[in-house]
């Protein structure tokens, strides 16, 4: 039985906030929506509540620390920075924020918040997935070199890390972007649906299928399958388990269910396949990362040059 994790949940007007206790993303979905009162037929989706950060990834959801706020939205919820809902004016029906001379003072140390995140990278680079935007933005505007300084590496090392930290923010707006273009291609096919179906009664068997409606033996979901179908790299968009699911389901299914011929559904199976174990990669990367981090800081030699240094 998986871990319990403690979270909270709250609409994308943050007018309703309730605290749970759930195993799973999944689990997450199916009770915060059930306690925001969310239509059950409707397809859910989870943001973290600070920076908007899709959640879609299993394994990312159980690396969150416990009491992470979450957003759920609904199919025609995009979720907004707390400052701009309700045209500015929603932090009226939130606690009263009182500007004194200690927030003043805490606004102004906030510059060197990146020098926290520095050591925490240090004593673990992979700590770097449960950094926010914001915590990734601060590392790549300071100087490079006081970076290096901080952290104790090269300047050279330093740029490459925050090369690596842009990469990082680059994919994650790139995930945002297509989330909102997903959301309004499912809406548009809504749309065009909704206006064939008086005149083309009877007629679906020569249209081709457009993966909403699927049988459940096909062992698609609808969303993976409207995923599949887009023109652009659809391998990029699916989580880590959609992309399992795929690659273990084979061609044969996919070529059923999506109603492609064989040379174009191998092709698009060969490239779920890379992309996985592409990320199977990365995760390696990751680990190896954390293990040389933590052998650097505990060797004799780190400690030599960290006492050289304080000199």
């Amino acid at each position: 039985m998986s871990e319990l994790k403690p979270c909270k949940v709250c609409n994308y007007t943050r007018q309703k906030s309730y605290g749970l206790v759930v195993s799973s993303l999944d689990q997450l979905k199916v009770k915060g929506g059930e306690t925001l009162g969310f239509t059950p037929d409707l397809p859910v989706s989870v943001v973290l509540e600070d920076d908007g950060t899709i959640v879609e990834d299993e394994a990312y959801f159980l690396c969150l620390p416990s009491n992470t706020k979450f957003m759920l939205l609904n199919e025609k919820e995009r979720w907004a920075p707390s400052t701009k809902i309700d045209g500015g004016t929603a932090w009226l029906t939130r606690e009263s924020r009182v500007l004194d001379s200690d927030t003043v003072d805490s606004a102004l140390s906030g510059t060197e918040a990146w020098r926290d995140l520095a050591s925490k990278l240090k004593q673990d680079l992979a700590s770097i997935i449960l950094f926010s935007e914001a915590d990734l933005e601060s590392l790549v505007n300071v100087s490079c070199d006081d970076l290096a300084a901080e952290l104790g590496f090269g300047v050279s090392k330093a740029g490459d890390l925050q090369a690596t930290l842009q990469r990082v923010l680059d994919r994650r707006e790139e995930e945002r972007q297509s989330k909102e273009l997903l959301q309004l291609y499912l809406k548009a096919v809504e749309k065009e649906k909704e206006e064939q179906v008086p005149c083309q009664e009877g007629q679906e068997a020569a249209d081709e299928p457009d993966g909403m409606e699927v049988d459940s033996s096909s062992g698609f979901s609808p969303r993976t399958l409207m995923v599949l179908k887009g023109k652009t790299s659809p391998e990029t968009r699916l989580s880590n388990a959609e992309l399992q699911m795929v690659v273990k389901e084979g061609a044969s299914a996919m070529a059923t269910v999506l109603g492609w011929d064989a040379e174009r559904t191998s092709a698009l199976l060969r490239a779920c396949e890379e992309e996985l174990n592409k990320r199977l990669e990365q995760v390696q990367a990751m680990q190896s990362l954390s293990v040389h981090s933590q052998n650097t800081s505990s060797s004799p030699e780190g400690d030599e040059t960290q006492a050289k240094r304080k000199k």
